[in-house]
C-alpha cells in the first residue's frame, strides 16, 4: 500500500517509515520540518496541502501533533490549528480520495484526571472504557481530533481507528522531582510496568492497525507495554509498588541492586492493552520482565529501533528549568 505518513520528522513517524518498506508497503513522509525521512513538505493545516498529499494514498498514518511538551512556548490557538484543524483536513480529503483506511495517533493524555485517583484511593486501571476528563489543551485537542475520526467514520464511512499510546519519547522527564530522585533509564524502565511502551512496539500497532482497519470500520486501542498486574493489586500499587512488583518480576531486585536503581514507591494508574492484543492481534515484545532479562545480560533496555530512530526534542532551545517549560 502507498501509505502518508504526517509527522515522519518526528520520533514514531520516522520509526514508521523506517519499517514500514520492511512489511511490503510504500510510505510517503509528510512533515513541517525536512528530514532525511519526509518527501512532502509543508502544513497540515493548509487544505490545499493536504488534498495534493492524497494523490494515490491507499491509506493514512497521522502522528503529527503539537504535544504536551509544546505547551509552554506555543499558544493555545496553535494546537487547534494543527491537532483539530490539521486532522480535519486530513480527514476531509482522504474520505474525498477514497482512501481506505485512517489511523490516528492519539495518546493516554486524553484521559487526563481519571488517571490519579484522590488520596487513599486504589491505583487507576485504564481501560477503553474509561471516561476521559482532560486537563489541558493538548488532551482537548486530542480528544476532539478523536472525535471528528470517529464522525467521519459515521458520516462518510472512512475506517478510522485510534491509538492511545502510552509514553514513548527518550527525552528526560518533564518534571523535575523525578529527574532529580531517578537516572533516567531507571525511571524509563519503571515505567514499562504501567505508563510505557518501546517504538518498536508502537510501530508495530501501527503496522497490525493498518491490517484490520477495514474490517473493524472504528475502534479505540490503549497501546502500552503489557502490564504484569491485575485488577485485584490496585489497592496495594497505590501505598507499596516494590512489593506488588517482586511478586511478579522478583529478579528485577537484583539488577536494580547491581545498578543503584529503584523502584516507585507507588504507582498510580495502569494501561490496560487487552483489548489491542484481542482484537488487533497486536504482540508487544517489550515488557518490565523482558527489559529486566536485557538489562541482567547487559544489553540495552531499548529496541534497536529505538536507538536507530533517538532523541529528537521539541524545543530548538534548552530551558532553565528542564527540557521543556510545562
Amino acid at each position: 500500500m502507498r501509505i502518508l505518513v504526517t509527522g515522519s520528522a518526528g520520533h514514531l513517524g520516522e520509526a514508521l517509515m523506517r519499517i514500514l518498506p520492511l512489511e511490503g508497503h510504500y510510505p510517503v513522509g509528510l512533515d513541517i520540518k525536512p528530514s532525511p525521512f519526509t518527501q512532502l513538505v509543508g502544513s497540515i493545516g493548509e487544505r490545499d496541502f493536504a488534498r495534493e498529499s492524497m494523490a494515490g494514498v491507499d491509506a493514512v498514518v497521522h502522528t503529527a501533533t503539537l504535544h504536551k511538551p509544546h505547551m509552554g512556548t506555543h499558544a493555545r490557538q496553535d494546537f487547534v490549528d494543527t491537532n483539530i484543524t490539521g486532522t480535519l483536513n486530513l480527514l476531509e480529503e482522504a474520505a474525498e480520495a477514497g482512501v481506505g483506511a485512517f489511523l490516528f495517533t492519539s495518546t493516554t493524555s486524553v484521559f487526563g484526571r481519571a488517571l490519579t485517583p484522590s488520596s487513599g484511593c486504589p491505583a487507576a486501571w485504564i481501560t477503553e472504557d474509561v471516561v476521559p476528563v482532560p486537563k489541558n489543551i493538548y488532551g482537548i485537542t486530542k480528544l476532539a481530533a478523536e472525535q471528528l475520526c470517529e464522525w467521519f467514520h459515521r458520516e462518510r464511512g472512512l475506517a478510522c481507528l485510534i491509538l492511545r499510546t502510552s509514553r514513548f519519547f527518550p527525552e528526560a522527564d518533564d518534571r523535575k522531582e523525578t529527574r532529580d530522585a531517578y537516572a533516567d533509564a531507571n525511571a524509563k524502565v519503571n515505567e514499562f510496568l504501567y505508563r510505557r511502551a518501546d517504538i518498536e512496539d508502537i510501530a508495530s500497532a501501527h503496522i497490525v492497525a493498518l491490517q484490520k482497519a477495514r474490517s473493524i470500520g472504528f475502534g479505540r486501542y490503549i497501546v502500552s507495554a503489557t502490564t504484569p498486574f491485575a485488577a485485584g493489586d490496585l489497592a496495594e500499587l497505590r501505598v507499596n509498588a516494590p512489593s506488588v512488583v517482586r511478586r511478579y518480576v522478583p529478579e528485577y531486585e537484583d539488577v536494580y541492586a547491581r545498578l543503584g536503581w529503584r523502584m516507585f514507591p507507588s504507582i498510580d494508574r495502569v494501561y490496560v492493552n487487552e483489548r489491542a492484543r484481542n482484537e488487533l492481534g497486536w504482540r508487544p515484545r517489550y515488557d518490565f520482565a523482558d527489559v529486566i532479562d536485557r538489562i541482567g545480560r547487559g544489553e540495552d533496555y531499548r529496541s534497536a529501533l529505538a536507538i536507530a530512530v533517538g532523541s529528537k526534542g521539541y524545543h530548538d532551545v534548552v530551558f532553565e528549568d528542564g527540557p521543556y517549560p510545562v
